[in-house]
């Protein structure tokens, strides 16, 4: 069957489209998002604007008429972090439920690590062992770590790239204070939330997932998209740090000429590295190897198990 998944992100709305039925991958069938930013459309009371409203609401409805079109008999929706966490988050999905007659499902930080947590394991196997998976979002950081398709330890924090970029790096490019402060922070978030990965031991493989995560690999000299999904691909803690001051010493106009990093996305790639690189440093890891797979893909295969 064609089944769509519509994810309502921090920054995009993405609609994915794949021919799947149970026990067998999934194929990608067609692909539709748009940049609309949502944590960019939030009042000084954390409230998601009224144009921010509407304009998730018309892309929504774009989205339903595009799965029509393409033939989707099962269209899912769901939001995460942008609007789970405002306070009108509730009357923001009735409007758009109102206008278009799509529901859109709300996911917990905790039930997103867990998704993209199966996404990965699928990916890579049962060979793959105990995997330790790190996602970083426009709004939060996922952390889940175990050796089933369950994980022992699923944790989000309020660490997207988007989140830090607009509340700790003001600035093009940001000064070298707010840098290091913006540092200090990221790295005194996730230490407060390590101990139950500690007790879960050393990860057989540590993955990384998102199109932040494969923005910092590309420009660490991983392949390009155009050598397709199955190219091996890593983000090495070494390579990142050489990169790391050369991002900061960066304007958005000037990262969006590096490799892998869209206009869109060039403002948030320096807090992306710097949550990458605290991670990766306070788990000791040295490298990621970077999954194509991740959230959507989660929503996809939980679903067709539940069909099964």
């Amino acid at each position: 069957m064609r089944l769509g998944v519509v994810d309502v992100g921090s920054n995009t709305v993405h609609l994915l489209v794949v021919d799947a039925h149970p026990g067998a991958q999934p194929l990608p069938a067609s692909k539709h998002k748009i940049d609309l930013r949502l944590s960019e459309h939030v009042t000084d009371e954390g409230l998601i604007a009224d144009d921010g409203r509407d304009a998730l609401a018309d892309f929504v409805a774009e989205c339903l008429a595009v799965a029509e079109d393409q033939g989707v008999e099962d269209l899912r929706g769901f939001v995460t972090s942008a609007v789970r966490e405002a306070p009108n988050g509730t009357e923001v999905l009735a409007h758009v439920a109102e206008r278009t007659g799509v529901r859109l499902d709300v996911l917990t930080g905790e039930e997103e690590a867990r998704l993209t947590f199966l996404a990965v394991r699928r990916w890579f196997g049962w060979s793959a062992g105990t995997l330790l998976v790190a996602d970083i979002g426009g709004g939060s950081l996922e952390l889940a770590m175990g050796m089933d398709e369950e994980p022992d330890v699923a944790i989000s924090v309020p660490l997207g790239a988007g989140r830090v970029t607009r509340d700790l790096l003001p600035g093009d490019p940001p000064s070298p204070d707010d840098l290091r402060e913006a540092r200090r922070r990221v790295r005194a978030t996730i230490a407060a939330e390590l101990r139950p990965l500690a007790k879960a031991g050393a990860p057989d493989l540590a993955v990384g997932t998102s199109k932040s995560m494969r923005s910092l690999a590309r420009i660490c000299g991983a392949a390009p998209s155009s050598e397709g999904m199955y190219a091996r691909r890593l983000l090495p803690r070494e390579a990142l740090l050489e990169w790391l001051p050369k991002i900061a010493a960066m304007t958005a106009r000037e990262r969006a000429d590096l490799p892998g990093v869209s206009t869109s996305r060039s403002r948030q790639v320096l807090a992306a590295a710097v949550v990458a690189d605290a991670t990766m440093d306070l788990l000791g890891l040295e490298a990621l190897e970077i999954c194509p797979w991740a959230l959507r893909e989660g929503i996809l295969l939980r679903h067709l198990d539940r069909m099964r």
